[in-house]
Parts: structure tokens; sequence; C-alpha cells
């Protein structure tokens, strides 16, 4: 089992950045994909990126390619997202997630471990 706890959100205006940490317990993180996702008020949980196990492999929404990156330092349990050139519609709260696995996905039911959640609030 593995606990998540995410960090770094806040109120930024549109063309900032801002990275977001994902810090996970225990030993074991080095056996998860891990992702991000984003909910913003009366919408759904939507995907934003994704990293494989080993971190080789890294995926994201099309809105935030090229603006976003995602990483991981599995000797300091960490995932990190950085966010630059930030727009409104990146207004939401962002979760990170974890499923045991070689491999990420884009849909959040393959997740088993969920964070509390980051409020990243961007002003036009």
């Amino acid at each position: 089992q593995v606990q998540l706890v995410e960090s770094g959100g806040g109120l930024v205006q549109a063309g900032g950045s801002l990275t977001l940490s994902c810090a996970a317990s225990g030993r074991t993180f080095s056996l998860y994909a891990m992702g991000w996702f984003r909910q913003a008020p009366g919408q759904e949980r939507e995907f934003v990126a994704a990293i494989s196990r080993l971190g080789g492999s890294t995926g994201y929404v099309d809105s935030v390619k090229g603006r976003f990156t995602i990483s991981r330092d599995n000797a300091k349990n960490t995932m990190y997202l950085q966010m630059n050139s930030l727009k409104p519609e990146d207004t939401a709260v962002y979760y990170c997630a974890a499923r045991r696995g070689d491999y990420y996905y884009t849909r959040s039911t393959e997740y088993d471990y969920w964070g509390q959640g980051t409020q990243v609030t961007v002003s036009s």
C-alpha cells in the first residue's frame, strides 16, 4: 500500500509557473506507475499526465503538451509536475494517483491510490 501527499499548489497569474509534488510513503514507490489528474468545479476528473514505473515513458493530455512536464525521483519517493505557461482553464484541484505495475493508464479507474489533492488557481 502507498499513501500520497500532494503539495505545491497555489494562486498564480496566467503565464506563470508552478511545480506540484507528490510524496509517497513507504519503500515501494518504484513499483508504481503514477499519474496526475485534475478536477474543476462541476466537471469530471480528467487525466493530465502520467509516467511509467521507472520513468522511461510519459503521456499527456493534448491541452497541456508542451507546457507541463511530469517526472519522478524514485530515490526520493516523489513525483513532480512542472507547469509552465499556465492558463485560467488549468484551474482545478490536482490529484496524484498510483497503480501497481510498469505502465501508466489514462483512465482514473485504473489507479488504486489517490492523494487528497492540491488547489491550483490561475487568474487572468
